[in-house]
């Protein structure tokens, strides 16, 4: 599954893995291949006998005569003689084939010498499938005898009985893509009428920014932009390296060890060589079986009984479309649907070059089209099984570009229905529950898999997500590590190796770290203790900061100037009963009370709050690296006695935060960030990089209370700041 944006929107600057349009494309790249098949046809050279003379016909229809008989003259012509027989020796096929085969100055040696008598060539030939659209295009394969890639003398000799072969014909057969002998089904389904598009608002559950999901929603249909393992500067480098308590549980004894799933071949990451562990293919597997394993891929059936009788105005739109002639292979797919309105393969066709138009140009309203023509082409009652799974499921997937999760859900509904026992469109169909913030919708779906495929992977990891945004700590372990040591498609994804680390540091399990070492060799994290997901690549990493070196002076000295007037605002704003604000609501805590009051958001001021605090609000307006900061928030923090906050990372590297000690009892309060623990003071900022482990203890007998204020990472320029999407 992959990472869409919407088009207009700005794509932030981040490492956006090649996957991420790989995996958009690689079902449109199945669906090339079919289409590259459509335009050639296999079809066998047939010889006839006719008044003494053998015809060689093609493919096309035409005949070529040779002297059968002619007395002692037809056996000259055998050895390659000049005898007699009547009837035109070479026909225009036949030096048309040479010249396609051989070039002309080999055509001419072989033919007009008469090195190799050609004719018997061609009759012999239709032991070996031919494709004359391959011949065209330099594919010989099905002709290449010696192995040794193309059409020669050696090989008309070997065709000829004249020398033995280098490698058996039947290998080369087999071996050959060209040799797979593949005739376009009938099979039909009938298909129920799909629901109308629902439209759904952006809104940060259904979004398809991944940097926009909450803590307790996934979205799998992105690609995580993760950075690679940075290289380390003897400055900083003891902060990405694993950390003291994933060495010493290296050495442990008697404890889980994680085992490392096989790398998955459509891996971003693999894909670009980021990852640190490969599999090697089985030395024992000849390469021959790996390419009969190959061609014998079965290949979709797009077309019905009657697509096939417009096929080659179907080839030749679709050629338009692959040469990347959009706008005229439009014209041409939508003349096909107005002569053959009843042709699914013809809707479809203009589907894909409509959605291939709205890639070019950008364009959601284009990509509505295609949507709608997805649906019609599927909706046609003699569709076939291969041509619907591929209309709905791409319609499905545009739908989700768009936002448009309901509609999609509905779409993979249909699906299901239509292919009851495909275990992978119910994985999806969990997806997009879990993508509009249905947590027990999708829960119920992937409980249904596994009922029925107990070891699915997927399903595993996506269950076990679930019961740990439920608060099933322990109950989630043991599916998301199965899950995850599956190496199932979809499973080796960051958010997996974050959420099982977690769930082990919660039950006290140093094996957590393990983990967190296995997330970093695989790439999805910066570092043991640098975890965050949502990154941008080269920017100084270093869990400490000081204000000289974030360069933002003024706002630490506005801070400390007037800390005692944001105090004062602070403290009126909070409940005199309770002595808090509104309770933390990320699961952060393993006890104790812990309350937030927050005046900024994603870059956006939070309703009225600032109408409590205006002095507060009124300081920072000036600073936009804090108010602009659309990574972050701005909030007042107050915590009671007896509160501790389990060891976490934030989403993003692309912030600093800074700790402004408005109310702090002198012992008893401490935060650690990697392996430092620092005490907070009244009146002074700490600064940190809260994409780094960090842990907070609050073990004195009074109240903290301390002002937060999130900050762009200084190292982003501009247009990096207004690319990236809000978190």
């Amino acid at each position: 599954m992959q990472h869409y944006r919407h088009y207009g929107t700005s794509c932030p600057p981040e490492p956006c893995p090649a996957p991420v349009e790989e995996e958009v494309y690689a079902e449109e790249e199945v669906y090339g291949e079919e289409a590259e098949s459509l335009i050639q046809e296999e079809a066998e050279p047939m010889v006839k006998q006719t008044d003494g003379k053998t015809a060689v016909e093609s493919k096309n229809g035409k005949r070529s005569e040779r002297g059968g008989g002619g007395g002692e003259g037809g056996g000259e012509e055998e050895e390659g003689g000049g005898g007699g027989g009547t009837g035109t020796k070479y026909s225009m096929f036949t030096w048309f084939v040479v010249l396609a085969l051989l070039g002309v100055w080999s055509s001419v040696a072989v033919v007009y010498f008469e090195v190799v008598d050609y004719d018997s060539v061609i009759a012999r030939a239709k032991e070996f499938p031919m494709n004359l659209s391959d011949v065209l295009q330099g594919k010989l394969t099905a002709y290449d005898t010696d192995g040794d890639g193309d059409f020669d003398v050696e090989d008309a000799k070997v065709l000829l009985g004249l020398k033995a072969a280098d490698r058996p014909p039947e290998e080369r057969a087999d071996s050959s893509p060209s040799s797979v002998h593949h005739e376009d089904g009938n099979d039909e389904a009938a298909v129920p009428p799909l629901v109308e598009d629902v439209f759904v608002p952006d809104d940060p559950r259904h979004d398809l920014h991944p940097e926009e999901d909450h803590t307790e929603t996934i979205d799998t249909t992105g690609v995580l932009l993760e950075e690679r393992p940075p290289e380390e500067s003897p400055e900083s480098g003891r902060y990405l390296t694993s950390s003291k308590f994933s060495q010493q549980s290296v050495g442990a004894e008697n404890r889980s060890e994680p085992v490392e799933p096989q790398p998955q071949s459509d891996s971003p990451k693999e894909a670009r060589g980021d990852l640190h562990t490969h599999t090697a293919p089985p030395s024992g597997k000849p390469a021959e079986e790996k390419l009969k394993e190959k061609a014998k891929t079965k290949k979709p059936k797009l077309l019905n009984k009657f697509d096939k009788t417009i096929k080659v105005e179907i080839d030749a739109a679709e050629k338009l479309r692959k040469k990347g002639k959009l706008e005229e292979a439009l014209r041409a797919f939508e003349s096909l649907v107005e002569q053959n309105p009843q042709s699914p393969r013809a809707r479809y066709g203009r589907a894909q070059v409509e959605d291939d138009l709205a890639e070019k140009l950008r364009s959601n309203d284009m990509l509505q089209k295609a949507i709608n023509s997805y649906r019609e082409a599927a909706e046609l009652p003699d569709a076939t099984s291969d041509l619907l799974r591929a209309a709905l499921k791409r319609r499905a997937e545009r739908q989700q570009f768009l936002g448009r999760i309901r509609g999609s859900l509905a779409t993979l509904e249909k699906m299901v229905q239509i292919f009851p026992d495909d275990i992978s469109l119910r994985n999806e169909m969990g997806v997009a529950h879990l993508l509009l913030g249905d947590n027990k919708g999708a829960s119920r779906v992937f409980g249904e898999v596994l009922a029925v495929a107990p070891s699915n992977g997927f399903a595993k990891v996506h269950y076990g997500f679930i019961l740990k945004s439920e608060n099933k700590i322990a109950e989630s372990i043991p599916y998301l590590k199965d899950g995850i040591e599956s190496g199932e498609p979809g499973t080796d994804d960051g958010r997996f190796y974050f959420h099982l680390g977690d769930a082990l540091q919660r039950v006290g399990d140093e094996s957590a770290y393990r983990w967190y070492e296995l997330g970093h060799k695989r790439g999805h994290f910066a570092s043991v203790w640098q975890r965050s997901l949502y990154n941008v690549d080269g920017l100084k990493a270093q869990p400490w900061w000081t204000a000289k070196e974030t360069g933002y002076t003024d706002l630490v000295r506005t801070l400390e100037r007037n800390w005692k007037t944001i105090r004062d605002e602070a403290l009126a704003m909070m409940d005199q009963k309770t002595g808090s604000f509104v309770p933390e609501e990320e699961n952060l805590r393993e006890r104790g009370e812990w309350g937030q009051y927050t005046l900024w958001q994603q870059g956006k001021k939070v309703g009225n709050a600032c109408q409590g605090v205006p002095k507060t609000c009124s300081l920072l307006e000036k600073h936009s690296e804090a108010t602009g900061c659309r990574r972050g928030q701005i909030k007042f923090s107050v915590m009671h006695p007896g509160t501790h906050v389990w060891p976490h990372t934030g989403p993003t590297n692309c912030r600093l935060r800074m700790h402004l000690g408005l109310v702090v009892p002198k012992h008893g309060c401490k935060i650690r960030c990697t392996d430092q623990t620092r005490e907070w003071e009244e009146g002074r900022v700490l600064i940190f990089d809260d994409s780094f482990e960090h842990e907070v203890w609050q073990e004195a007998g009074s109240y903290r209370l301390i002002f937060i204020v999130d900050v762009w990472h200084p190292e982003l320029t501009g247009p990096q700041r207004h690319g990236l999407s809000a978190i």
